[in-house]
């Protein structure tokens, strides 16, 4: 006679709805994790923004954690009027933009000759390159000022179209000499046995699977020379060259600040920043996962 084995159907139903509860727990908790930290970043721009549309009376009565008695639109002008906003504005447009293009397309030819030449050493010479990218900026100001004024471009947009094309390149070129050190030699040989010249194999192989990292380098390459200061300073001496930066530190004099005005000025400022993020984010998230894929 056969005995009838127990069933651990509810016991195991018991787990599983444990196991989700534990699981929608884990996930509120680390949504709610998110959403402090999420508020902790917007925080300044939160404060920021109080305060460039407060008066400095209302600022140096009540401090910048107030609300403002009265919305106060003078900062925004003052910084219009005297920074010159637009002429600045289309300088650090033109000289990130310019960057973004000649920084990319100079990292993968460098990245080209380097991952699929097979240049010998090559390891040394992309450390070489990572090295380049980590010397601080103050250590080549005297010789790269020097050199633009023996060449002719003292005070010239493109004496800092140069030096920052280089400088990104040299981070562009160790990234893509990576990737492009384990691509796929299949391609290659296919292309070079249908009689492909390396230009043509360049353009016509390489490039359209590199196409998503070079749109995400383009955007962090614009973006880091938009937020550059200390090169622009030294570089561009004239109002008419200057960069978004140096009008926000012309602001702050030795002895004085108009904290609403510096308000106003950085949230116009970010302004362009933003729209220019949030125009290429799609660009910038197809980028990293393409990336990922292959």
């Amino acid at each position: 006679m056969a005995v009838a084995t127990p069933t651990r159907a509810p016991e195991v139903r018991r787990s599983g709805i444990d196991s989700r509860y534990r699981r929608g727990v884990g996930r509120w908790l680390v949504l709610a994790a998110a959403v402090v930290v999420g508020l902790m970043i917007l925080a300044p721009f939160g404060i920021m923004l109080l305060n460039a549309v407060k008066s400095p009376q209302d600022y140096s009565a009540n401090g910048p954690l107030s609300l403002p008695s009265s919305i106060y639109l003078d900062g925004v002008l003052a910084f219009w009027e005297r920074t010159e906003f637009p002429v600045k504005l289309w300088n650090s447009v033109f000289i990130s933009a310019v960057v973004a293009v000649l920084g990319a397309l100079l990292s993968l030819l460098n990245a080209y000759a380097i991952g699929i030449g097979r240049v010998k050493g090559r390891l040394w010479i992309v450390t070489l390159f990572l090295l380049a990218n980590m010397l601080p900026q103050e250590a080549l100001i005297y010789p790269l000022f020097t050199m633009a004024q023996s060449v002719g471009l003292s005070n010239s947009q493109w004496s800092v179209i140069i030096i920052f094309t280089v400088i990104q390149s040299a981070f562009g070129t160790y990234l893509l000499a990576s990737v492009l050190g384990t691509f796929p030699p299949a391609l290659l040989e296919a292309a070079a046995l249908d009689g492909a010249s390396r230009w043509r194999i360049l353009w016509q192989v390489v490039f359209p699977i590199m196409r998503p990292t070079l749109s995400v380098l383009m955007i962090f390459f614009f973006i880091w020379t938009w937020n550059e200061f200390f090169i622009p300073l030294v570089m561009l001496t004239t109002n008419d060259t200057q960069t978004i930066p140096i009008a926000l530190a012309s602001l702050q004099g030795d002895r004085m600040m108009d904290a609403p005005t510096i308000n106003a000025g950085t949230l116009v400022s970010l302004v362009p920043a933003v729209v220019f993020f949030l125009i290429f984010q799609r660009t910038l998230t197809r980028g990293v996962t393409a990336g990922a894929v292959k």
